[in-house]
């Protein structure tokens, strides 16, 4: 494919008439104890560390205790706080509605109990101003992580991220983390295609994304886990799994629009690599030489099961014969990806080429040996394994060249 990277523009971070850059929702069910001290501190954080102009939207999940009242009195003491209230509960719609009506072009996201640490936020956030990314979320699964949480959430957490891994071929780690981020003009077109209105929401959005083809960055946070969550894990578990089932068929039937969503959104090809460094080079370095490696064992074996009744040289012969043949057979489907009759006997003449060249290395090598020493077994296996590594560079050359009518 051929075609000039084109990268999603960056944001403009100090728009001129000081509209915010960043959107951060908060989305809240009966929280008037946590509300008020969560979106000061998460206030106080933004305006120390964070270098654009911020917003924080308050949605209120249809709360029925005093929430709303703490909404209202926090938007009046600060004025980068705005208030969303919701008639229904669910985060996934609260979610949506806010980042719908936000005019902010990085839209973000976290818990009311700030579970995850702050100093995580402007690293989440400066590859969607930057446009390097499209999305981006906190992970508790990265190695550099440091998690405190109890065995259960901690089991039911990973569960949850590996059946993902299964059934629906997810690339993310974390899908539940509740610390993630959007670009507003990528939300635009994800969020319609979104159904679940409850906890599912992330994990369907970050599907859809990366089905799209966009860049999903991740930060691994720290992250404490609060004793008072009420979410009820059973009921959001079951959901899940629905929810799992019904965005499995729609990707199965091809329900979504998903080869117009890779058109609009995905990012450009990359630009064709220097001449100097062929297509598929590097692949099939690693390739040829796992190959290498297997064919080398399975040489040593064999020379060291017939150097007895027959002799060094003998034993060299037969076992270069056998792996070479195997070997040339292995790379023709693995490492050059070549399958079928068509142009076999070439790939194997050229392979018994390589097998001549090797003989000569290791048989003259062997020879060398014996004529000015009596070497060690030990020894003569070194000699035989430089032989071989010089033999190995040479045979890549030459299958290369006998299968380029491949590439």
């Amino acid at each position: 494919m051929t075609g000039t990277y084109a990268p999603r523009a960056a944001v403009r971070a100090r728009p001129a008439t000081g509209s915010a850059v960043l959107d951060v929702v908060v989305p809240v069910y009966n929280e008037e104890a946590d509300l008020g001290p969560c979106v000061r501190r998460l206030h106080e954080h933004l305006t120390a560390h964070f270098p654009y102009p911020f917003r924080i939207t308050v949605a209120d999940n249809a709360s029925v205790d005093g929430t709303p009242a703490v909404a209202r009195a926090l938007a009046d003491e600060l004025p980068e706080v705005g208030v969303l209230r919701l008639d229904e509960k669910g985060r996934g719609r609260a979610l949506r509605a806010a980042w719908s009506a936000s005019p902010a072009p990085v839209l973000a996201y976290m818990d009311v109990d700030l579970s995850t640490d702050l100093a995580a936020l402007l690293p989440l956030v400066a590859p969607l101003i930057s446009g390097h990314s499209d999305l981006a979320i906190g992970t508790r699964l990265a190695r550099t992580s440091r998690v405190v949480r109890g065995a259960k959430r901690e089991v039911i957490s990973r569960g949850y991220n590996l059946l993902l891994r299964g059934t629906l071929a997810a690339r993310f780690s974390d899908a539940q983390c509740g610390f993630k981020a959007i670009r507003a003009d990528v939300a635009a077109e994800l969020l319609p295609l979104v159904r679940d209105t409850g906890w599912f929401f992330d994990t369907e959005l970050l599907v859809l994304a990366q089905r799209a083809g966009l860049r999903i960055h991740e930060v691994p946070v720290d992250w404490v886990d609060d004793p008072d969550s009420r979410v009820d894990i059973v009921a959001t578990a079951l959901a899940d799994l629905r929810g799992i089932g019904r965005l499995g068929r729609a990707l199965v039937t091809g329900a979504l629009p998903l080869a117009q969503l890779r058109a609009q959104l995905g990012r450009g090809p990359l630009p064709a690599p220097p001449a100097r460094v062929p297509p598929g080079l590097p692949r099939q370095l690693v390739r040829f030489a796992a190959v290498g490696v297997a064919s080398t064992l399975a040489y040593l074996l064999l020379f060291l099961l017939a150097r007895g009744p027959l002799g060094a040289q003998p034993a060299n012969l037969l076992a270069l014969l056998l792996t070479a043949v195997a070997n040339t057979a292995a790379n023709r489907r693995l490492t050059f990806g070549v399958s079928g009759r068509r142009h076999a006997g070439r790939h194997h003449l050229q392979g018994l080429l390589a097998f001549a060249l090797g003989l000569a290395l290791t048989s003259g090598s062997l020879a060398t040996l014996h004529a000015t020493t009596t070497p060690a077994r030990l020894l003569e296996l070194t000699v035989l394994v430089v032989a071989n590594l010089a033999a190995t560079a040479l045979r890549f050359l030459l299958l290369r060249l006998a299968m380029h009518h491949r590439q």
